[in-house]
């Protein structure tokens, strides 16, 4: 028997490489308030809410009015301007399949925009792929209600558990920040974790599992979290 049945994906930095992207724009974002912050700054930061993100950056209040309209604006910076970088992320497609082929219940959990969802998924090529799981996530009235509290904190993972009907010792999400990890295992839910998002396995500490990605991930099926148990 396999010890996990459902997956909870992240998808920023997981599925498709745009955490540099979400770093430029906020730079551009906080710019145009006035605001200089250097890209190192932000990188660091990507995976956390943007609530907290500009709650440091601006010592705004991060669920204040300001904040929100902020985050708004960074989305639309994003999509209009830094878009056009982000690239998919090699076998994603593949991994998914997998998974799928697996039996595997797929989640995800990602805190994405949904002006930005949809044409993400697309770039990492596995939109139809999961096109059930988005239309729920944006279906006016059926969805769960959005978290209050972004991760790192447990909500953003209890939230996405809420999808599923299987206890969380039975679910594995996939991520790329330390800020996945510490959300996940706050909420007693294993992480296996990619470097796709530009963090070490040293900065990865706390996952059962760090691979290089997808690609590396299903090169090491077998004897991974997710292989089957009797075969390793």
């Amino acid at each position: 028997m396999r010890r996990y049945t459902a997956v909870l994906l992240d998808l920023d930095g997981t599925l498709v490489d745009s955490n540099d992207a979400h770093a430029h724009a906020w730079v551009e974002t906080l710019a145009q308030h006035g605001i200089d912050v250097a890209f190192d700054r932000v990188r660091g930061m990507i995976g956390m809410g943007g609530d907290r993100v500009i709650e440091q950056l601006t010592g705004w209040p991060r669920h204040g009015h300001k904040a929100r309209v902020l985050q708004d604006q960074c989305t639309s910076i994003f999509v209009d301007h830094w878009l056009r970088d982000v690239k998919p992320i090699d076998q994603t497609r593949d991994l998914v399949l997998r998974l799928r082929h697996e039996a595997y219940q797929l989640v995800l959990a990602s805190a994405t925009h949904e002006a930005a969802l949809r044409p993400l998924l697309e770039i990492a090529g596995i939109a139809d792929l999961l096109a059930d799981l988005l239309a729920d996530l944006l279906a006016a009235g059926t969805q769960p209600p959005k978290p209050d509290e972004s991760k790192p904190d447990r909500e953003a993972i209890d939230v996405a558990l809420s999808r599923v009907a299987v206890d969380r010792s039975r679910v594995l999400m996939i991520g790329d920040t330390p800020y996945d990890i510490e959300a996940a295992r706050a909420a007693h839910v294993d992480v296996l974790a990619f470097t796709t998002g530009g963090y070490s396995a040293e900065d990865l500490a706390g996952a059962i599992a760090v691979y290089r990605g997808p690609s590396d991930l299903l090169a090491h099926w077998t004897e991974s979290p997710l292989g089957d148990a009797e075969a390793r």
